[in-house]
């Protein structure tokens, strides 16, 4: 096959534009072309008026020299020979085997740890502290609708983990030379989520679609072998030896079980913070790491979609609109956007009592009335003199003073833009209506974050208007707090994905701070399930 990159066409392009550009561009007849296959398809929205569509494509021939036609243009850097994006499995597990890896967590990266162990043939035991995602979802709604917390069972612990309450956004900027994205991708469009999502340069799911397709690949990790227990929280981390020989043994669970495995992931998610405690007294390598807080913004959608696209706001192939913004502050703080939400709502994230966390999320149709995002101001590990936990105990202090400011019932905190701006008192909401549940309190931001984050994001909004006009409206709307954009504690680990003090343990996703979202936990998963049955079968071989 040939792999054209970069072909541009106009957003409504008649349907035989493709294939004519490939005939012109290849030179060929249509009798020499077998098949067009779109591997990615963007946008340029730069010029809002007049959005381009930006295709990569694999063409299928016949009857035909492909060497020579590459060799004719080979001075063009966007035709190529296409690669071989199959996923290869890079062992398969003996018959004989005598160990079963454990993952610990099963949010994207323990699911794709222990589903690709499973299709490998190694048959993981996997511990998740939270219930099966169907029964997890009641708990989380009556929670929005009630105010009744279910401390191991809401937005962040549970099966699917914290992305199954989002955008189900599945997109990333780590580098994937081995297509790892595409086998996660594969995978949840084999689960039952829409074959767009393979090919579209901004891929999501939707929280309902999300919650299915994990059923369907729990059962196939079952189907292979696998075990999963649900409400199985890990109490200890087993380690023998010292120094260079301290070695996992296995894990301890709730109620007394120890389960021996020299083989364990650490997938616990970033709000795990009862287990980041307990690995920092057993010992295991952590380090502070970069994190962000701030408030989640709203606005009507409609404005975001005219600002974005404007004539083709509104167009089936661009859907939604969403942004992306940075600013750069004089008080040395960087703000910037996260999480953005088209059509989605703002929701309670908190898995602790008396604590009021925010976060976004959107079905698969991005329907509703308002876009969100999060706006928020980087924290250095320097800020708490590079303290592992002192991260962790700066959220949870602007977790429960959010809870306060909200009335002390889980309500959030919230405030238009126009009074934030301008130091005022909080307001009845007008144009745009918060949509976070259980409900909002209208008072005064200032004192929900550190004064510095205030400053910084008084300087960011009305510049970031200047990229989307009206985001500085002053009838938009601000809810406090949003906290937890990523682990303030990174798990050290080598290259072969072991803790650099603890052999055996194999920390990685959003809590061990090395993914991002769902598609590179997802892919941070496959890595570590390949490191685990690489290094199960050379203790087997020793």
């Amino acid at each position: 096959m040939i792999r054209l990159n970069q072909v541009k066409l106009p957003l409504d392009h008649s349907e035989d534009a493709l294939q004519q550009f490939v005939l012109d561009k290849l030179n060929i007849s249509e009798q020499q072309l077998v098949d067009i296959h779109v591997f990615k398809r963007g946008y340029d929205a730069r010029k809002r008026n007049v959005i381009t569509l930006i295709y990569t494509l694999d063409v299928t021939l016949q009857n035909v020299d492909e060497a020579a036609i590459l060799s004719a243009l080979e001075k063009d850097q966007n035709i190529r020979v296409s690669p071989d994006t199959d996923y290869k499995y890079v062992t398969q597990a003996p018959a004989d085997l005598n160990e079963r890896p454990i993952v610990i967590g099963m949010g994207p990266c323990g699911l794709f740890v222990g589903l690709i162990l499973a299709q490998m043939g190694f048959k993981p035991i996997i511990l998740e502290r939270g219930k099966s995602v169907h029964e997890r979802a009641k708990d989380t709604f009556r929670f929005w609708r009630t105010s009744e917390l279910n401390t191991e069972s809401n937005v962040q612990f549970g099966e699917g983990g914290a992305g199954t309450f989002s955008d189900g956004k599945l997109y990333s900027q780590v580098k994937d030379p081995g297509f790892l994205g595409l086998k996660v991708k594969q995978e949840f469009v084999a689960a039952g989520a829409p074959a767009e999502i393979i090919y579209v340069s901004k891929p999501h799911i939707g929280t309902y679609k999300l919650v299915t397709m994990v059923e369907k690949m729990r059962r196939k990790i079952i189907e292979l072998g696998g075990e999963i227990r649900f409400e199985t929280r890990v109490e200890e981390i087993n380690v023998e030896g010292e120094g260079e020989n301290r070695q996992v043994t296995g894990v301890t669970l709730n109620g007394g079980e120890v389960i021996n495995s020299k083989h364990v992931t650490l997938a616990i998610g970033h709000s795990a913070r009862d287990t980041v405690q307990m690995l920092h007294d057993k010992g295991v390598q952590l380090e502070a790491q970069s994190f962000s807080i701030g408030f989640r913004i709203e606005h009507k959608q409609e404005m975001i979609d005219k600002c974005r696209f404007g004539i083709n706001a509104g167009h089936p192939i661009l859907g939604a609109a969403d942004y992306k913004l940075v600013h750069h502050c004089k008080n040395g703080r960087s703000v910037y956007s996260f999480c953005m939400c088209p059509g989605g709502v703002v929701v309670a994230a908190t898995s602790e009592e008396h604590a009021v966390v925010t976060n976004g999320m959107s079905q698969y149709s991005r329907s509703e009335r308002n876009a969100n995002s999060a706006i928020v101001v980087g924290i250095n590990p320097s800020d708490f003199d590079n303290d592992p936990l002192q991260g962790i105990e700066l959220q949870r202090k602007l977790e429960r003073n959010a809870y306060v400011m909200g009335g002390s019932n889980y309500d959030a905190p919230a405030q238009m833009v126009g009074d934030f701006l301008n130091a005022g008192q909080g307001k009845p909401f007008e144009n745009v209506e918060p949509s976070y549940k259980p409900n909002v309190k209208m008072t005064d931001l200032s004192p929900a974050l550190p004064d510095f984050a205030i400053d910084a994001l008084r300087e960011a909004i009305p510049a970031f208007a200047k990229k989307i006009r009206g985001f500085d409206s002053k009838d938009a709307m601000l809810t406090g707090v949003e906290t937890r954009t990523s682990s303030p504690v990174q798990i050290k680990r080598g290259n072969d994905f072991q803790s650099l003090n603890t052999k055996g343990l194999y920390p990685g996703g959003e809590g061990a701070g090395y993914a991002g979202g769902i598609l590179s936990a997802g892919i941070d998963g496959i890595k570590i399930a390949e490191a685990v049955a690489l290094d199960m079968i050379k203790s087997i071989k020793a």
